[in-house]
């Protein structure tokens, strides 16, 4: 099964901006409490194409756990280990292309996929009626779309072969008409697909609000202290961050 959620935005800032803070989002919990969650950020590969003169950019998160409270009840221990306080990383990859004036973006997990697949694409572009235009736009729009998909149906069905799986139907039957039956039994494959997926498009929905208000605050720092205001209070970061931890 699978769930896709899309949702448009416009940000008050030029598009060169929105791209600089769009990397700039996770450099300090400091300047963005919104990305307290991002525990590291690493850059694996970053180069501009000199035949489209497109930058391209991987890099890779270590964040809290995507996996929502709510999905982590709801399977048993011998898939989650027992605990909900566990990292995840995610895999970022990024095209910019400012002769153009748009940005592809691509974000997946690579923990838990054999739970929850989650596949965030944004696309981020000047306004059509701009991009020819001799001076920039002040917005700049992006569409988002994530796609879920829980396989842990399909590995029950795999796990349990044909067989059962007719015998395990016939048991949530019984159990929807008032009898017993197991954790499987009571939901069935499809329905823990579909309750993990949507209880993921549920998390994400309020995730994408957060974000785009950690996007704003960079982009009002931005705009009022420049790239250089920026940096420096990231530098002064760190070395808060550091003198604690000693």
């Amino acid at each position: 099964m699978v769930l896709t959620h899309t949702t448009n935005h416009t940000y008050a800032h030029p598009f060169p901006t929105v791209t600089l803070a769009f990397f700039l989002r996770y450099c300090s919990p400091q300047l963005n409490p919104f990305a307290s969650h991002v525990l590291s950020t690493d850059t694996i590969e970053s180069y501009v194409d000199p035949a489209t003169g497109r930058m391209h950019t991987t890099r890779i998160h270590l964040k809290k756990s995507r996996l929502p409270p709510a999905v982590m009840k709801l399977l048993p221990a011998s898939l989650t280990g027992g605990t909900s306080d566990k990292a995840s990383y995610i895999l970022e990859t990024s095209v910019v292309d400012m002769r153009e004036g748009w940005m592809a973006t691509e974000s997946r997990n690579l923990n838990f996929v054999g739970v929850l697949s989650v596949v965030e694409r944004q696309m981020y572009t000047m306004p059509k009626q701009q991009q020819n235009a001799s001076s920039p736009s002040d917005t700049t729009d992006v569409e988002t779309k994530v796609v879920f998909r829980s396989r842990l149906g399909e590995r029950i069905r795999d796990r349990l072969g044909q067989a059962q799986a007719q015998a395990e139907a016939a048991v949530s039957d019984a159990a929807n008409n008032g009898g017993g039956g197991g954790f499987f039994a009571r939901l069935g494959a499809r329905g823990i697909q579909r309750s993990i997926e949507t209880l993921a498009s549920t998390k994400t929905q309020d995730q994408l609000g957060k974000s785009r208000e950690g996007m704003r605050i960079i982009l009002e720092r931005l705009r009022q202290t420049g790239i250089m205001g920026v940096l420096e209070l990231r530098k002064m970061a760190r070395e808060r961050s550091s003198e604690a931890a000693a």
